[in-house]
Parts: C-alpha cells; sequence; structure tokens
C-alpha cells in the first residue's frame, strides 16, 4: 500500500530530507512518495493535513519546530522535554503524535569527535534546533553556554564572546541559519582568531557543506563537520518511527 510523507517547513526547496526519501524509496522499490510542504504560517498545517490524503509520517524543520506543537493530539516524553518536535507520527485511530530525532542524530554524529578537551560547549542560536543540542550537551555532563543576539539570563551575546571565552569552551555549534545556499557568505558573529585545533566547530548546516563558519574554524586547526550524517541519522530513526 502506498504511503505519503513530507517536510513541513518554510523556503524548503532545497530540502536534504527529500532527496534522502525518494532515493531510498526508489532503492527499496517503494511506491511511497516523499514531499515538500512549504508554508507561509503554521496555520496552514490543518489544510495540509486535511487535504493530502494517505499521509503517514512527517518531518519539521525551520521555523516551525516548536510552534507545530498545539497541532499534535501527544508528544513524546523526550520531544516535551526538549521543547521540540522534527517527525510527527499518524496513529491509527488518525491522531498526531510528535517525537524529536534530532537529538539523536547529534548524539551520533558528535560521538565521532570524541573525547574533546573539554566538555564545555557554545551553542550559537536560540531556536528549536538549538532546544535538542542542548538536551544532547546535558544528557553528556558538557557545560554549556547558550550565545544569542540579545541577553537574556539564561544566554550570553557575541560580543562577551572573548579570547578567555574560547580559551574555555571547546565544542562550538551553529544552530542558526547564517551561512546556508544561496547566503553563503554569511557566518556567525564569533572571533575566530581565538580558536584552536583543541576546538570543534559543528555546524547544522549541511548545504553548502563547508560553510564560512567551518571554514574559518578549520583555517585555525580546528576539527569541523556539517550537519549532513547529523541529517542522515535523524532521517532513518524518523523512518523507523513511522513504520513502528
Amino acid at each position: 500500500m502506498m504511503a505519503k510523507y513530507g517536510l513541513i517547513g518554510k523556503d524548503i526547496s532545497y530540502s536534504f530530507s527529500k532527496t534522502f526519501f525518494s532515493v531510498k524509496f526508489d532503492q527499496e522499490n517503494r511506491a511511497d512518495t516523499y514531499h515538500n510542504f512549504d508554508i507561509d504560517h503554521i496555520e496552514e498545517f490543518s489544510k495540509i493535513i486535511s487535504n493530502t490524503k494517505d499521509l503517514k509520517g512527517l518531518n519539521v524543520t525551520i521555523p516551525y519546530k516548536e510552534s507545530i506543537i498545539p497541532f499534535l493530539d501527544r508528544i513524546d516524553k523526550e520531544a516535551l522535554e526538549i521543547g521540540a518536535v522534527n517527525t510527527i507520527k499518524f496513529q491509527n485511530d488518525g491522531s498526531l503524535k510528535g517525537y524529536n530525532t534530532d537529538h539523536y542524530g547529534f548524539a551520533k554524529s558528535l560521538a565521532n569527535f570524541l573525547p574533546i578537551e573539554e566538555k564545555t560547549a557554545l551553542i550559537l542560536g536560540t531556536g528549536g534546533a538549538s532546544k535538542a543540542i542542548k538536551y544532547v550537551l546535558e544528557t553528556m555532563g558538557f557545560q554549556y553556554k547558550i550565545v544569542s543576539r540579545k541577553k537574556t539570563e539564561n544566554t550570553i551575546t557575541y560580543q562577551e564572546l572573548t579570547r578567555e571565552v574560547l580559551n574555555n569552551y571547546f565544542l562550538i555549534i551553529n544552530c542558526t541559519p547564517l551561512g546556508t545556499f544561496p547566503n553563503i557568505s554569511q557566518c556567525p558573529n564569533i572571533p575566530y582568531q581565538y580558536i584552536t585545533d583543541n576546538h570543534v566547530l559543528f555546524d547544522l548546516i549541511y548545504n553548502p557543506s563547508q560553510t564560512e563558519f567551518l571554514k574559518l574554524g578549520k583555517a585555525q586547526g580546528a576539527r569541523t563537520s556539517n550537519g549532513l550524517k547529523m541529517l542522515e541519522h535523524q532521517a532513518k530513526k524518523a523512518w523507523k518511527i513511522w513504520r513502528s
């Protein structure tokens, strides 16, 4: 029986998920299809649900990982704790259950870079993706700071990133969209001159595969990773959830 899957997001024509699942279905001779649902407002989600037959599962990307939550009937324990959903399963009774597979994807990818000089990290950005990263770092016993353009009680600003801070935080994760195709000359405003070969720079972006953030880190001798492996891991996990 043919099933439909898809991705909810905004400006997602470049989507990794569509390519990944279309190739997968092709290789496995499945009649299933995968669609991009590019919407300007989360309110349009209800229309997709009522107008699309045979939907079995959805991925959710920027900027809807948090705002999707009120539209769901149930939320998996981990997704609830993280506060963001990137995978939706259509239950047999028609209800919608939200999961988060970002944390799984990140943990699997990060494992290749351990051990790091010290278990300390800077998370750049405060959106839905950063919440899953925070969850993983807490689980792994990392001390971290969240860096944002605005100062709050839970964040520091980019201006506060001194040599001393960079000397004490060895994993730097870009959870912002800065540097995503087509705006490839952009990058987070951090003092790259203080990065060393003890640092690991991890970018959740995968297009381009070498963002400006990663290039500048590499030039300082840091180990680097883009978001492709993380996406592959979380996509495989989403497939398991949909098929369970």
